[in-house]
């Protein structure tokens, strides 16, 4: 999935920036129940609201309770069917500039009742999410990206160049070159090259590397800085023994059975 600089509404890219929604708007259960304490606190002494009143006002309330309840019980529930799926964060700045995130929902937390999405290793609240995403839908839009799942090998006994497969783009989003980062670990621009959509990165860019999985990035270079995420990996077998602090990239441990 793409970081994407700027969003996309029905294949249009977006170009003007979204001022933050204006907070404290809304009336929830705590200002009703504020408002309600109010009213008995300073209600005509000489003109007193009826037990009738009161009870309404309360059923009002109570109501109101339940409808938010079940409002924040169906969102956490539908957050949970989110796992695996692509989506898009919308994030507001102190600026108030809104940013927008994507990336794959690796997993649901659950904290004071809320759910939050994990992208990447960093959690959003689930009232931020902005969009869901169908994986063909970046290639029909003719965005960069990389169509399938890569699990790449290298094996250090026997070092061969590292190749895969990218989409470059069309149209106005098309891209002619791209930076590869091993775990967020910028890759000498001397060690990739980029033909016909074809990536081929230097053997030497993983020679010194212990054994492990680490994540492969790739950003284009188009007009949006696509930058795709969780789409590749590379399993290194027979690696350096030097440890990662000399490689330089710090690895992701390998837990597959």
């Amino acid at each position: 999935m793409s970081d994407l600089v700027k969003p996309v509404t029905k294949g249009v890219v977006e170009q003007t920036k979204t001022a933050a929604k204006a907070t404290g708007s809304e009336l929830g259960k705590d200002a009703f129940l504020q408002l309600l304490t109010t009213q008995m606190k300073y209600q005509d002494p000489l003109n007193p609201n009826t037990d009738t009143e009161f009870i309404s006002q309360l059923a009002t309330f109570s109501q109101l309770e339940q409808m938010q309840n079940l409002g924040s019980l169906t969102t956490n529930s539908q957050a949970f069917s989110l796992v695996g799926k692509d989506v898009i964060i919308k994030t507001d700045s102190q600026t108030g500039d809104a940013t927008y995130i994507s990336g794959k929902v690796d997993f649901v937390n659950m904290s004071g009742g809320k759910a939050q999405l994990s992208i990447e290793g960093n959690l959003y609240s689930v009232d931020k999410l902005d969009s869901v995403i169908d994986d063909m839908y970046i290639l029909e839009k003719g965005l960069p990206g990389i169509e399938k799942e890569l699990k790449l090998e290298f094996d250090g006994s026997n070092p061969k160049d590292i190749s895969f497969d990218v989409n470059m783009g069309d149209g106005q989003t098309v891209a002619d070159d791209v930076a590869i980062l091993i775990n967020d670990t910028l890759v000498d621009t001397n060690l990739v090259n980029v033909k016909a959509g074809k990536v081929v990165v230097d053997k030497s860019a993983f020679t010194n590397l212990e054994n492990g999985t680490y994540k492969i990035t790739v950003a284009f270079n188009d007009a949006l800085l696509t930058t795709v995420k969780g789409k590749a990996t590379v399993q290194v077998k027979n690696g350096a023994e030097i440890g990662s602090e000399v490689a330089g990239i710090p690895v992701e441990t390998d837990t597959t059975v």
